[in-house]
């Protein structure tokens, strides 16, 4: 279980939908499937926290201490609930569970002996104020406030402010473009991280020709994951972004014809 939180901690929303839509099928997608069965929208942000329950018909004593530990002295979320299965005389049939430790105990826990709490999101002003002490300020909010209307969502990270698009058959959102103020400066620029598929995809253009769009920082490889290849540059002058989100506008307008 303790392996299994640690691949869950890092999961960001876009993996999280591509998982649930994979699963939800014909069902899916997952923000409708949210709405249908709690009756409001899915939450900008997903991941902000879990907790890990073993089950089982019963555990050893160095289980109980690993699970005690952990909760008693770190405040970690977790637990086990073991069940027992009873017949009657009468053939009634009867499951009792037991907690190791009482869920509000455990909550109570979290709360309050937790040492390492997760690294917050970081919030638009806080990303905002990053740039300002980078040097960085002036050519982020030109270039965050230009993108804007050209994506259907916005959102942040620990790191950086993220543009999302509504994408594919499913109508998946899907991160496509992150600028990010901590990893800039003003010798080097304002860092952005592109999904160049993606990014071509949705402004309706070849991948080459999306990539001449971009001020590609030339020492920089592009890379592929389970989302597609992405890279990453800087934007350096404010002409320069200024250029960059007209002919963005431009491809958004024809794409929408």
């Amino acid at each position: 279980v303790l392996d299994y939180a640690s691949w869950v901690e890092d999961l960001s929303n876009e993996r999280i939908t591509e998982i649930a839509n994979r699963y939800l099928g014909d069902r899916g997608p997952l923000e409708k499937a949210f709405k249908e069965k709690f009756g409001k929208e899915l939450p900008d942000v997903l991941n902000e926290s879990h907790k890990m329950l073993i089950v089982a018909s019963e555990i050893d004593s160095r289980t109980e201490r690993i699970v005690e530990y952990l909760s008693g002295t770190y405040g970690v979320g977790i637990n086990v609930a073991t069940f027992h299965y009873f017949r009657d005389d009468e053939g009634k049939e009867f499951l009792a569970r037991v907690f190791l430790i009482e869920p509000e105990e455990v909550d109570y826990r979290v709360q309050t002996k937790a040492t390492s709490k997760r690294r917050p999101r970081l919030s638009y002003e806080e990303l905002e104020e990053i740039a300002d002490a980078n040097g960085v300020g002036k050519l982020y909010r030109t270039l965050v406030n230009g993108l804007e209307p050209l994506f259907d969502y916005k959102t942040t990270t620990k790191s950086a402010i993220s543009f999302i698009g509504i994408m594919g058959e499913n109508k998946a959102r899907n991160t496509i473009l992150n600028i990010v103020p901590v990893e800039s400066s003003a010798e080097r620029g304002l860092r952005f991280v592109v999904y160049i598929d993606r990014f071509a995809k949705y402004f309706n253009v070849d991948k080459n020709v999306a990539m001449e769009i971009l001020p590609m920082y030339k020492k920089e490889k592009f890379y592929e994951d389970w989302a597609g290849e992405y890279g990453g540059g800087f934007f350096k002058t404010e002409e320069q972004i200024k250029s960059f989100l007209e002919k963005l506008r431009k491809l958004k307008q024809r794409s929408n014809e």
